[in-house]
């Protein structure tokens, strides 16, 4: 199944690059390629938050084998929304790049998020997992939700009046954040009373 996955998530990018060889990228050319690559980030880096819980909730321990390519293509996505305003919008002036992170807190939240991105993109491989450890990769990876966070932050504060999508998001990755602290609270109880009841047959053991 991971070569449909692959190739569905490269169906924006083609349909992307069609409408650009048709002249169908409206009037505002970058300004469409920026909105529709940023989306695309947000709904990938969503997916990639949601496989743990569907994984849980539906019993389909598989699933998990998507999450790093969905991850990678949230990455990719990413790229292409910073290359986008770095090269197209703002052709490669560093000095007008920073006075905007400095000055539009909506640049800052997505710049923030994606340069969280980039050490989760680099340490992806199992060869960086055997490195890194299980637990301190999990800690690491844990980023994905400040990523996530920045994202709708920055859409948030990006589209000031019609907020309906961002809030849309905004809710999705809460609801999957409750999920999880829902899941660890669930996995800690278990944990506590798996110990109660050994302590409690060690107990009558020794009796």
């Amino acid at each position: 199944m991971k070569a449909p996955v692959f190739v569905l998530c490269l169906v924006p990018l083609g349909r992307l690059m069609w409408r650009a060889l048709e002249g169908e990228l409206t009037a505002n050319p970058i300004e469409y390629i920026t909105h529709q690559t940023g989306d695309w980030t947000l709904i990938l880096i969503v997916c990639t938050l949601a496989v743990t819980p569907a994984r849980k909730l539906l019993r389909l321990p598989e699933l998990i084998r998507f999450r790093r390519m969905l991850g990678l293509f949230a990455f990719f996505y990413g790229l292409l929304h910073f290359g986008t305003w770095v090269g197209l919008d703002k052709f490669f002036a560093w000095g007008e790049m920073l006075a905007d992170v400095r000055k539009r807190p909506f640049i800052t939240a997505g710049l923030t998020g994606f340069l969280l991105m980039v050490p989760l993109a680099l340490t992806s491989t199992a060869g960086w997992i055997r490195r890194l450890g299980g637990k301190r990769w999990q800690a690491l990876h844990r980023l994905i939700y400040v990523t996530a966070i920045a994202a709708v932050v920055h859409y948030y504060w990006l589209v000031k009046s019609d907020v309906r999508k961002p809030l849309f998001y905004g809710a999705l990755v809460a609801l999957l954040l409750a999920l999880r602290v829902g899941f660890w609270l669930v996995g800690r109880r278990r944990k506590a009373a798996g110990a109660s009841l050994v302590g409690i047959r060690a107990s009558l053991s020794s009796e």
